[in-house]
């Protein structure tokens, strides 16, 4: 199962959309999103495209009432969190939170194959060691937005392999 895993979009829909877009193209059948969302109009253009968002808050908030009230109306396709989620999907147990030392701690428990995090705006891919003697993938992908990062990065994953691509969006105008 291939996901697209992105983070930090910051109201920033239509470049949030062009990621699931691609990602869909390519073969993704759901949507990771690690946090900074901001307003449920950030999620519109990429729920039309049908798969499966899996998404947490972050530090900004904006407004999580109204997209848990999205999350309630989507027809299954949304799925707001709160503050972390795990989740069990193409047979991996991954963990989702905001925050970098919190997607730290999890992944060193050894209890995820996969764990995703935000906050920092910057891509990693990486495995660590953790406590039962195994690896846990650690992944960040950068902001969806492109905000204070030198581009728009989302990551593809392919959950059968654990293999992960750094991909990059360019620009597009407001009202895109």
């Amino acid at each position: 199962m291939k996901v697209c895993i992105l983070s930090d979009s910051h109201d920033r829909g239509p470049l949030m959309a062009a990621a699931v877009a691609a990602a869909r193209a390519d073969g993704a059948e759901a949507v990771i999103h690690c946090g900074d969302i901001i307003g449920g109009n950030t999620l519109k253009a990429s729920l039309k495209l049908g798969l499966p968002i899996h998404a947490v808050h972050g530090n900004n908030l904006g407004d999580p009432v109204s997209i848990a009230r999205m999350a309630c109306h989507s027809e299954g396709l949304l799925h707001y969190h709160g503050q972390d989620a795990e989740l069990e999907l193409g047979g991996r147990r991954i963990f989702l939170t905001h925050y970098p030392h919190i997607g730290h701690g999890m992944a060193c428990t050894g209890d995820y194959d996969l764990v995703c995090y935000g906050h920092s705006h910057k891509t990693e891919i990486r495995q660590q060691a953790n406590v039962r003697g195994g690896l846990t993938w650690l992944v960040n992908p950068g902001t969806v937005a492109g905000l204070g990062a030198p581009a728009a990065t989302w990551i593809l994953g392919d959950l059968e392999t654990l293999e992960f691509d750094i991909r990059t969006i360019r620009e597009t105008k407001v009202g895109d």
